[in-house]
């Protein structure tokens, strides 16, 4: 039977709370079904195969062009001159790093940053230190790569995380525990963050019942303790569970990756259209006006946890902290992604940078 948005927010709300006061424990399975879990998982992990192939690379300069219009003498929002890119990041596991693909300009991180340079009007310089297999105590260690970079922080970092935790058994406590650690780093040096959580690894389609509802529940669970921990941070969440579990029940050829467990191009598309708003909203280059609640679209104001279980039933849904115990539930309306030719970076990375 599914959770309730009630129990969610419950359960969530325990494990942020667990993570907060150090305690690693509230695994969220009973004993009873170890077994048939350890025995589906097997059995799974035989027919999804995965993909031991290493992610492009698609670090470097976005949007180039608009820097030479502003040496031109062309006018943006930013104007002058010598315009400074937009530092934009991605930390995280191999959805982070775009693996299953193999162009760059397929990659969220490319999606991303060539979408944020039109919407900004200036380059972006963008940089990826996800690593595949991560969990989220490898944080730390990307965290600490990141900021010791010549060039400081970045401007804003998008981190995805979470499925490996699930996958590992990792405890949630500990899980949400190394992600708002992450966060308050980044926040601290003055990074703004957003956070696409925990995806539904009920999707995965060789993946049988109940390992497929088990797999669910502690996904939806895992992404709502994430969001209490991230918003309590001074960042952001996207939920990315819901919002592709429909479109890769319905379109699994197109959205899986042919390793049947990374997304397709098309998928990281869908899930970079949801969180460029976000994004964008970070650093002030979205309408002032959609940072209001609009009820006709379901948006409010609501206490921490229930727009972490509200998010966590619905992809696309972001939640950021507004005061207190209380967070801005929206659904933003999805931009469209550049054309592929203007997701190459102008200038690619140096190699020994990664």
């Amino acid at each position: 039977m599914p959770m309730s948005k009630a129990a969610t927010a419950r359960v969530a709300r325990r494990i942020a709370t667990a993570a907060a006061y150090g305690s690693g424990g509230l695994g969220l399975i009973g004993g009873a079904a170890v077994g048939l879990l350890f025995t589906e998982a097997q059995i799974a992990k035989r027919r999804v195969g995965g993909s031991d192939d290493s992610p492009p690379v698609a670090d470097g300069l976005y949007g180039a062009a608009y820097a030479a219009r502003h040496r031109a003498g062309g006018h943006g929002e930013f104007g002058g001159p010598h315009v400074r890119p937009l530092r934009l990041a991605m930390l995280g596991d191999s959805t982070a790093a775009g693996q299953g693909v193999h162009r760059p300009r397929q990659t969220p991180g490319a999606l991303l940053a060539s979408a944020l340079a039109a919407v900004a009007e200036r380059p972006v310089e963008f940089r990826n230190v996800a690593l595949p297999g991560a969990q989220s105590d490898d944080l730390e260690r990307q965290v600490t790569m990141l900021l010791g970079e010549r060039d400081g922080a970045p401007d804003v970092c998008v981190v995805m995380i979470g499925a490996n935790d699930v996958t590992h058994r990792m405890p949630p406590a500990r899980s949400v525990r190394l992600l708002s650690d992450a966060v308050a780093r980044l926040r601290t040096a003055g990074c703004e963050v957003v956070v696409g959580t925990c995806p539904d690894l009920g999707t995965i389609e060789p993946v049988a019942q109940p390992l497929r509802w088990i797999a669910r529940r502690l996904s939806r669970q895992l992404a709502a303790a994430q969001t209490i921990a991230v918003v309590e941070e001074g960042g952001r969440t996207v939920s990315l569970g819901e919002l592709l579990g429909p479109e890769f029940q319905a379109n699994p050829r197109e959205l899986f990756s042919p390793d049947n467990y990374h997304p397709s191009a098309e998928g990281y598309a869908t899930a970079a259209m949801a969180i460029l708003p976000t994004v964008c909203a970070t650093l002030g280059l979205w309408p002032t006006e959609e940072e209001r609640p609009d009820a006709r679209r379901r948006e409010g104001i609501l206490p921490v946890a229930r727009a972490a279980a509200e998010a966590a039933a619905e992809g696309g849904t972001e939640v950021a902290s507004v005061r207190g115990p209380w967070a801005l539930l929206k659904h933003r309306r999805r931009r469209r992604l550049p054309p592929a030719e203007d997701r190459e970076p102008a200038r690619p990375a140096d190699a020994d940078a990664r």
